[in-house]
């Protein structure tokens, strides 16, 4: 049954290559309840789905078996509609374009396909586009409108492939490791960027990183997956109190959750 709040994933499976004899199972049966609002982290070993399964989610490949729900909508409802956020490790900026028209791409491309894009009322009601300006202004990079990409860091790059996804007010927010190729410092720094601009905006965020200090340091809930074919191994209730600060990293209740997924971790990776 779909959910008409959050994301729900019901026997999501996906196989590459099915039917020849190079088949490669990469989500076994996955089934997970997402609320509304919420902010998830998928961790576990390398191989393990947890790309593929953002891919399904945003509607850039079907799965094998198995239904996805957004908000009671099939995911290509809202990718039609321009209503997934996608964040990958790369920000992808057009070289050519200035911050400021690669954060309007987006809604530029939408706007074009006409309101027949934007099918379900559920999607046309929710819709509260903020400008260019004010984005920018959330992200941190007012005044770098008129840069181009090669004239920003690696973190500012990032910061304007955020805005360009909170662009079209999108229902969910889906991250690739999105700070992978930063250096630690900057990684920290948006990590608590992100978590700023998450409690303004609310969005329903699916964030896959590899680092489980940044998981639970910005999650409600750390699910960590099987090694291939992945499944749901483990979900963690991450309770610490919000705001979190630079002391939250120190508490001793963020050190027992990190260090507890990382014993179950490397457990999985044994099996």
């Amino acid at each position: 049954m779909s959910s008409s709040h959050g994301i729900s994933i019901a026997g999501i499976q996906v196989t590459y290559g099915l039917g020849s004899a190079q088949a490669v199972q990469a989500l076994a049966p996955v089934d997970l309840e997402v609320a509304d609002g919420a902010f998830v982290s998928l961790v576990g070993p390398s191989g393990c789905g947890k790309s593929t399964l953002l891919k399904v989610l945003a509607d850039l490949m079907p799965p094998t078996q198995g239904q996805v729900w957004i908000n009671g909508m099939p995911p290509s409802t809202l990718r039609q509609a321009g209503r997934i956020g996608l964040v990958f490790q790369q920000a992808n900026l057009m070289p050519w374009l200035t911050v400021e028209k690669n954060v309007k791409l987006l809604k530029e491309l939408v706007s074009a396909k006409g309101k027949s894009a934007i099918a379900s009322p559920q999607v046309q009601n929710s819709q509260t586009v903020q400008s260019v300006e004010q984005l920018l202004e959330v992200v941190g990079l007012n005044g770098f409108e008129k840069k181009l990409p090669h004239q920003l860091s690696g973190g500012m790059q990032q910061r304007a492939a955020l805005a360009r996804a909170l662009a079209l007010d999108p229902s969910i927010l889906l991250m690739d490791e999105p700070f992978a190729a930063l250096d630690e410092i900057t990684r920290d720094r948006m990590a608590f960027e992100l978590m700023r601009i998450w409690q303004q905006y609310r969005k329903t965020v699916i964030f896959v990183t590899h680092s489980l200090a940044e998981a639970v340091f910005l999650s409600d809930q750390v699910v960590l997956m099987s090694a291939r074919p992945g499944r749901i191994h483990k979900i963690y209730d991450i309770d610490l109190p919000r705001p979190r600060t630079e002391d939250t990293r120190l508490s001793d209740d963020f050190i027992r959750l990190v260090g507890e997924i990382n014993r179950e971790l490397y457990k999985v990776m044994l099996l």
